[in-house]
């Protein structure tokens, strides 16, 4: 059976970040609260140099469709729930 991967990609807001030092403190402490939480694999990958905007993207793989897909759910309701960043989209591929 072939792997099941599944790629979540969010486009976040950090109101209160001023700088980049703080905006890179919010990322990293939510980008480690993902991989410890839920076992995946998490990358800052557009908006660097932005202070204020972050796009991150999360990929798990199992060899099953639906605990792929529950697994980015839940990514995706734990950065949601963070109170210094509000998620403005996100889109979930699964290959």
């Amino acid at each position: 059976m072939p792997p099941i991967i599944g790629l979540l990609t969010m486009d976040i807001f950090i109101p209160d970040a001023s700088n980049l030092k703080e905006k890179r403190r919010v990322v990293k402490s939510l980008i480690e609260r993902l991989r410890n939480r839920h076992n995946v694999s998490v990358a800052e990958i557009e908006q660097l140099d932005n202070h204020a905007r972050a796009t991150l993207a999360v990929v798990h793989v199992a060899n099953d469709r639906a605990h792929v897909e529950r697994v980015l759910s839940h990514v995706l309701t734990t950065t949601e729930g963070e109170r210094r960043a509000v998620v403005e989209g996100s889109y979930t591929e699964i290959i």
